[in-house]
């Protein structure tokens, strides 16, 4: 899987080398790690193994590849610590994305929506015993969030964040990775030590094979519903089915969807199609001819049959026209925008004089391409011959999001709020649309949500015409729970799993 960072929402109040990267999550993991390692904190007192009542073991595909939350991107860090070994001033509810006050136990917005002032609880601490304080948060926000915002503690317990220009998504960027909070002055290495304010500590990283988290015993808020939670990485499809079948996993994450009948038949297991914003794209290089003339991208696109991808991943997808989902603000109908037409594709092709096209698709080799390979036969009937190229995630980021050396790109953008993505020229889509980006612009700047929406869907329907990227389908994988397990979340697992709430009944 890439290792992205947050999806662009708010970019400008982003520190620029670790803002736009895509949150990828793939269907199929085959990924190497590197250095692994183990942090007890010293300062708690945890229950040994062998006395834990209540073990949770989670089946996930693709392991991290260092436990940097900070510098690190990839959506395999957050599944694991955000909501349970770090977290921010504010959060999501479990398995959703409403907000609501974690360190912040209220907060209050001026009526220009530039001036937030967040009010800390007094009895938070860290895992390695130290108080959470406001120096903490000043020095965690300023660095994550840029110089364009401006961070500071009037008075003790109080924070205050001030934005140069309003910015409705603000507080949904606070729940994200940039808002996670870090000690100041611990010294611990991020790379393969962890020292949040959550419920969960981290017990062990075992490289490419598991992360461990135990209850905190000294946790500030509501105790753990687990005393542990085993993350076990399993890449091969059967062999983590084959662990669910023998009792070995209590549940099971992106079950592929060719062998979810297995698990059906056992009757020992409640199949959850969990609801995401995660977006399988195949994105163009819009800077590149031939993907700069808007007739070949709409072409493209239209050649695309996206009901044969659904039908084909059986129940774990849904049809998307445009860039947002319907979990976001902005939402709309766009699948009838450059919908499957591919009599107009081949005229599109011809009169862009790029009949008998032959294009390379660059994907990392964690993912299934069982939908690539229905799309390489679309194409083939309008003309066009695709070439898969697999990579691995390194080479991926190398040649694709960072030199943008690529035809097209196939990859799941797993991360919420990301439509500025398709607003910065710089990002690797290399997309450039004036409108749109003035759209979005004045979209920031809405006092609210609810009259942000209708200038993003606006925006979000200018980009869905100009097809800088063909939106294959709505990810909503399958999770397969064991009868015992109660409270998993059933909404964007492939992005957080929040594990309050979460029990074992045996």
């Amino acid at each position: 899987m890439t290792q992205p960072h947050l999806g662009n929402s708010g970019s400008e109040y982003r520190k620029k080398n670790r803002s736009k990267l895509p949150l990828i999550i793939g269907a199929v993991a085959a990924v190497a790690v590197v250095a692994g390692g183990i942090f007890l904190a010293q300062s708690l007192s945890k229950k040994p193994a062998e006395e834990a009542t209540s073990e949770l073991t989670i089946g996930i595909l693709l392991p991290p590849t260092n436990l940097d939350i900070r510098n690190t991107s990839g959506v395999a860090l957050d599944q694991v610590l955000a909501d349970n070994v770090y977290q921010g001033l504010i959060g999501f509810a479990p398995g959703t994305l409403e907000l609501r006050e974690v360190l912040a136990k209220s907060y209050t917005v001026s009526d220009d929506g530039k001036r937030y002032e967040f009010t800390l609880r007094d009895d938070v601490t860290f895992h390695s015993g130290a108080s959470l304080t406001a120096d903490d948060v000043v020095t965690s926000l300023t660095e994550t969030l840029g110089d364009t915002v401006t961070v500071s503690s009037p008075s003790e317990g109080i924070v205050v964040i001030e934005l140069a220009e309003p910015n409705a998504f603000f507080p949904f960027q606070l729940a994200g990775r940039e808002g996670l909070i870090l000690e100041a002055a611990a010294t611990n290495d991020l790379k393969n030590t962890a020292n949040g304010t959550g419920p969960y500590t981290l017990d062990s990283w075992k490289e490419g094979d598991s992360i461990t988290l135990v209850k905190n015993e000294e946790y500030w808020g509501t105790e753990a519903s687990l005393d542990r939670a085993v993350y076990r990485y399993i890449s091969d499809g059967k062999a983590a089915v084959n662990a669910s079948l023998d009792g070995d996993l209590d549940a099971q994450i992106a079950v592929l969807p060719s062998l979810v009948p297995e698990l059906e038949q056992s009757g020992k297991f409640t199949l959850v199609n969990a609801e995401s914003s995660d977006v399988f794209t195949l994105g163009y290089n819009n800077a590149k001819a031939p993907f700069d003339d808007e007739r070949v991208r709409t072409a493209l696109s239209q050649a695309i049959d996206s009901s044969a991808l659904v039908e084909a991943l059986q129940g774990d997808a849904k049809p998307l026209g445009g860039p947002i989902t319907a979990l976001e603000p902005g939402y709309e109908d766009l699948t009838s925008v450059n919908a499957y037409d591919p009599d107009n594709a081949r005229k599109l092709l011809e009169e862009a004089g790029a009949s008998d096209l032959s294009v390379t698709v660059t994907v990392p080799n964690f993912y299934d391409t069982v939908a690539l390979d229905i799309v390489k036969s679309q194409l083939a009937e309008v003309g066009v011959t695709l070439i898969i190229k697999q990579v691995e995630f390194g080479t991926w980021l190398e040649d694709v999001y960072t030199n943008h050396d690529f035809d097209l790109s196939f990859v799941d953008h797993a991360e919420p709020f990301d439509f500025g993505n398709y607003t910065d020229s710089g990002y690797y889509f290399g997309f450039d649309n004036a409108k749109a980006q003035q759209l979005y612009a004045e979209a920031l700047k809405a006092p609210s949500v609810d009259e942000m929406s209708p200038l993003l869907a606006e925006a979000a329907r200018v980009v869905a015409e100009e097809a800088p990227a063909k939106w294959l389908y709505n990810y909503t994988p399958t999770n397969a729970i064991a009868e015992h397990v109660k409270g998993f979340p059933e909404s964007n697992t492939n992005s957080r799993i929040n594990l309050e709430g979460v029990t074992i009944e045996k």
